[in-house]
């Protein structure tokens, strides 16, 4: 008798939580990014105050937030009694490429989610058919993923004519010849070793016996 009653009590309790106004939607927290506007987010969230806060589907409206294009990555969450919080993870470029209407950056999955200006720095990639689907666009972000430092900030363009040709032209004119994303730790390893001689063409497409043209 004594379990039912229990039973009873969490089942009335939660009822009670789930259509009660004392736990319902009173404020939505959103934490933005800097090329999110907040506007934009809320926008979507699409969850009207008044709404009992453990009926709002937290995995729908993080699902309409990911929606925005520069928005990488959405958590939504409960604050009880009456507090919905929204956070999200901007997309960062990682190049870009020239299209009709201009310039449209791509992160580092080859997601494209804007078209506007560059930011400076940013290396422009040259592919037949710059997308996510592309091997050759792919294997172009996975070497300049591979990149860090000094020789990551002297690249101003990508070109991949196929995947296992990918070229990379620095901003001393000097150029790199890559080959296919394989071994590219290695590569840039030795890619930072033989810039320091003299040379305008360096091919690490085997790394083991790189040139220096």
């Amino acid at each position: 008798m004594a379990g039912i009653l229990v039973v009873g009590l969490l089942v009335g309790g939660f009822a009670v939580a789930w259509f009660s106004s004392l736990l319902s939607v009173r404020s939505i927290e959103v934490q933005a990014a800097p090329s999110v506007p907040e506007e934009a987010v809320r926008g979507v969230i699409g969850v009207p105050g008044g709404t009992p806060l453990l009926q709002v589907d937290t995995h729908d409206v993080a699902a309409r937030v990911a929606g925005i294009p520069k928005v990488a990555e959405a958590r939504v969450s409960r604050a009880l009694p009456s507090t919905l919080r929204v956070e999200i993870l901007e997309r960062v470029p990682a190049v870009f490429f020239d299209a009709p209407g201009g310039s449209h950056l791509m992160d580092a999955e080859g997601v494209v989610f804007a078209v506007e200006p560059p930011p400076e720095g940013l290396p422009r990639l040259v592919t037949d058919e710059p997308g996510e689907d592309d091997p050759a666009t792919r294997a172009a972000l996975d070497v300049l993923a591979s990149l860090a430092g000094e020789l990551r900030a002297m690249v101003l363009e990508a070109r991949a004519g196929s995947p296992v040709d990918v070229r990379l032209a620095l901003s001393d004119g000097r150029t790199v010849i890559w080959g296919d994303a394989g071994d590219s730790a290695y590569k840039a390893r030795v890619a930072q070793a033989l810039l320091t001689q003299p040379g305008q063409v360096y091919d690490v497409s085997s790394p083991s016996l790189p040139v220096i043209r």
